[in-house]
């Protein structure tokens, strides 16, 4: 198999935990956004993890809580955050798997529902350009960040992403939760990385290629 087109999921698929929850923790603790927005979003992140505010919103939110701040001091911020607390959780092989895949001409993208200032950082380390990511995000007015979503790829919105910013269907896609399973539905091969549970099940019902990254498999 050569592939032409290859999309990955970040979080949980090219490293180890959710760089997106992180940095949204991290920052408010650091105060980087008004106090009564911090306190409106721990409230609101509470009701996420208990049921009552769906996925997308919650991703879109973590993203439009900057709004009025510059996107240059996001990025710099996002850069700290990821190299003191994520560049060693990079899995090895995937970093390896994504240079190969490159220099074999294989046209290779990011699809990630963090807000897109994480993953731009976060890919400076793995080897993907900043033009090749669809990850969330906002307009930007005069290097402002606003409220205005304009692309939120998570769970049926990854597949959207691909075809309306890529506009071919992927040859490969490598994803590791259920909100990746529309777009490893889409493509033409499936490998479900360091899968959750509940997407190791459905990729055993799917017979697609399952792959844990070293130290990554359960213990049985």
């Amino acid at each position: 198999m050569s592939p032409r087109l290859a999309v990955f999921d970040c979080d949980g698929t090219l490293w180890s935990g959710d760089a997106g929850e992180g940095f949204f923790d991290w920052e408010l603790k650091r105060g980087v956004v008004p106090d009564e927005v911090v306190r409106w979003a721990r409230a609101r992140y509470a009701d996420y993890r208990e049921g009552k505010v769906s996925e997308d919103d919650m991703c879109g939110e973590m993203v439009t809580i900057h709004q009025g701040l510059k996107e240059a001091d996001v990025l710099a911020l996002a850069r700290t955050f990821f190299e003191e607390h994520f560049v060693a959780r990079i899995f090895p092989e995937m970093k390896e798997l994504v240079l190969r895949l490159q220099k074999a001409g294989c046209d290779v993208w990011a699809v990630s529902s963090t807000n897109e200032w994480v993953i731009r950082e976060a890919m400076v380390h793995i080897g993907i350009p900043a033009r090749k990511i669809l990850a969330a995000a906002v307009a930007i007015k005069n290097g402002v960040i606003t409220n205005q979503l304009t692309r939120l790829p998570s769970g049926a919105g990854k597949p959207k992403a691909i075809l309306a910013e890529i506009g071919e269907v992927p040859d490969v896609a490598f994803g590791n939760s259920r909100w990746d399973a529309a777009m490893l539905t889409l493509s033409r091969f499936a490998v479900a990385v360091n899968p959750n549970p509940d997407l190791e099940k459905m990729a055993q019902e799917k017979s697609w290629t399952i792959y844990w990254p070293d130290g990554m498999r359960p213990q049985k």
